[in-house]
């Protein structure tokens, strides 16, 4: 004969308090003083006790999972979009987003649900199946300027919050980097490491983080008495760092020092300057961004610019977990500090 399952009521008793205490610590109610929650979890850990995940969502309302959204709204094509997928996972930044992201949720036993919204049909999906109540609110990384997701999230007054600032102002609360600051970095240390004819690789121009990320640079070159920097616009991707710096080397040979706006771009412009003959960092130092796995695939191991992703994408979760309880109602901003992290590429 098996043993019946436990109940609350089993919970109750192991604990000492009442049925109604421990419905509320289980079903995530505030109000319960945190020495007797911790009575109550421990009671449910000795006893065994499972909740019933379908009864709690019909007690809360609410999906215990998130949908964590990778937007874009570029290249349309079919065959555009059917790379769409493979692209994210083999960019090592979605990675450090998802531990982030699931470190926080895993603990309050909500689950991220991982979707694509790379054209209208998904976008349309994503709206739908947020607005059927399947996951309680929307964590999205973006990668175009020109992406109508948050627009659309925001018109729909859908619990939502962002990755990076949005090119366009949108009332969603975001989560980012300080990407000037991090040009800045970049600049001075090259600067400092003696390079005097200092290039860049920026990111694309429409974003804010393309945009951020060179004026930081600039600007603290232009203090030091470069006026003109010479720039080429990637992608953020690795081919699209390798061609940039080979248009660099083209219009000026003599360049010694770049800072290119992410780790895998980076990576490009060192195969670039080795299929030109120029060694990293005794001809040419490169500073790359991200501080991904990137940054350490393969030598020389890059100098970079660490912006935190796992912390970012964790305070991600954690506002949009304000949103869907109702204890933040207004949009919010928080950015976090760069720091430049030395290894051998400069």
């Amino acid at each position: 004969m098996s043993r019946q399952a436990p109940t609350l009521e089993d919970v109750a008793r192991e604990a000492g308090v009442s049925r109604a205490t421990v419905s509320r610590v289980v079903n995530g109610v505030r109000n319960v003083d945190p020495a007797i929650q911790e009575l109550v979890r421990q009671a449910i850990r000795r006893t065994g006790y499972a909740p019933n995940r379908a009864a709690r969502s019909l007690v809360t309302r609410r999906a215990e999972a998130v949908a964590l959204v990778v937007s874009g709204a570029g290249d349309t094509s079919e065959e555009a979009q059917a790379g769409f997928a493979a692209r994210v996972f083999a960019d090592p930044f979605f990675g450090r987003v998802v531990a982030g992201i699931v470190g926080h949720l895993r603990p309050r036993s909500v689950h991220p649900v991982l979707m694509f919204a790379e054209s209208a049909a998904a976008r349309e999906e994503v709206l739908t199946y947020l607005g059927q109540g399947r996951a309680d609110g929307a964590l999205v990384v973006s990668s175009h300027a020109d992406d109508p997701l948050p627009a659309l999230l925001a018109e729909a007054s859908l619990p939502a919050v962002l990755f990076a600032r949005p090119a366009r102002p949108v009332p969603l609360s975001h989560v980012d980097v300080a990407h000037r600051d991090g040009g800045r970095l970049a600049a001075e240390h090259l600067l400092a490491r003696g390079c005097r004819r200092p290039a860049t690789i920026s990111g694309p121009l429409a974003l804010p983080a393309g945009q951020e990320r060179l004026a930081g640079f600039r600007d603290a070159l232009a203090r030091r008495g470069h006026a003109r920097v010479p720039v080429a616009e990637g992608g953020f991707t690795h081919d699209s760092g390798l061609a940039a710096m080979a248009a660099l080397l083209a219009e000026h040979p003599d360049v010694d020092g770049v800072f290119a706006a992410n780790d895998l771009m980076a990576r490009g412009a060192c195969q670039a300057l080795r299929d030109h003959g120029r060694r990293v960092p005794e001809d040419v130092a490169v500073v790359g961004f991200d501080d991904s796995t990137a940054a350490v695939d393969r030598h020389p191991h890059l100098t970079t610019v660490r912006q935190p992703v796992e912390d970012m994408a964790a305070e991600m979760a954690r506002l949009l977990d304000e949103h869907i309880h109702g204890t933040r109602t207004d949009p919010t901003s928080v950015v976090f500090a760069p720091e430049l992290v030395v290894r051998e590429s400069a």
